[in-house]
């Protein structure tokens, strides 16, 4: 019977790949977990400003409610935020890519890194966010943990993240750079358009933007030009007694 090769890929000049379990770890063509990809598409400056006049609850009611960053996600100071995405996913408490990201990073672009939601390290903090301001970025969410908080609630870039901590990063990697990334199901590409205000932020795909604004305008203007005290309210009841509500008689 012939022997079962568990190594095809390996010969006298490469490395033996130890085991651990069975996983084999230490491959050389590892092709995932460390690379970074090119710059997408984004969205139109035009565009970013139409979708930074409107309240982010306007856009998501306009999207069906069916996409929102978490509500565990806060603003750290100032809130208010509209730029394409440069995506980051990294390690727990790994800031290493981050510094690469934010060295990459285009004026009016927002910095969105996935940690994994982990809070037991920081990500980033004062220095990070203020060479992050230099560089002309419209704004960063981590959905991970900031550190020097006093300092970025009055910081004039706009912060959000998951949780505070003191205990600083490290810096060894892995991440990946404009890649697609998620944040409580919310599933983020590189150049969507992020919107986000003190209510939350949400992002909206590059290719429904277009459609979106539109219906979120439409939306806005709805609110704002009509008061809520003295509207109909016949809806109301005409919902309970379809859902077959009992009334007081009478």
């Amino acid at each position: 019977m012939q022997a079962l090769n568990l190594f095809p890929n390996v010969t006298a000049d490469k490395p033996q790949p130890r085991m651990l379990g069975i996983a084999v770890i230490g491959r050389e063509d590892m092709p995932v977990g460390l690379r970074i990809g090119a710059d997408r598409t984004t969205v139109s400056p035009a565009l970013v400003e139409r979708f930074a006049a409107i309240p982010v609850a306007c856009i998501s009611d306009s999207m069906r409610r069916m996409t929102a960053g978490g509500a565990t996600l806060r603003p750290i100071g100032k809130a208010k935020m509209a730029g394409p995405a440069i995506t980051v996913k990294t390690a727990p408490g790994d800031n290493l890519m981050v510094h690469k990201a934010i060295s990459m990073a285009q004026p009016g672009w927002v910095l969105v890194v996935d940690a994994g939601g982990d809070v037991t390290n920081a990500i980033i903090g004062e220095r990070m966010v203020e060479v992050a301001a230099d560089r002309g970025l419209a704004g960063i969410i981590i959905n991970g943990a900031i550190r020097d908080a006093d300092t970025l609630r009055q910081h004039a870039l706009p912060v959000f993240a998951a949780g505070i901590t003191h205990r600083g990063p490290y810096k060894n990697g892995p991440g990946e750079i404009n890649y697609p990334i998620a944040i409580d199901g919310m599933v983020i590409e590189p150049g969507d358009l992020i919107v986000a205000d003190d209510d939350g932020f949400v992002c909206v795909g590059i290719r429904d933007a277009d459609e979106v604004v539109v219906a979120a305008e439409k939306k806005f203007a709805s609110e704002t030009n009509v008061s809520p005290v003295g509207e109909a309210r016949t809806w109301i009841d005409e919902t309970l007694k379809r859902l077959g509500c009992e009334f007081p008689e009478g």
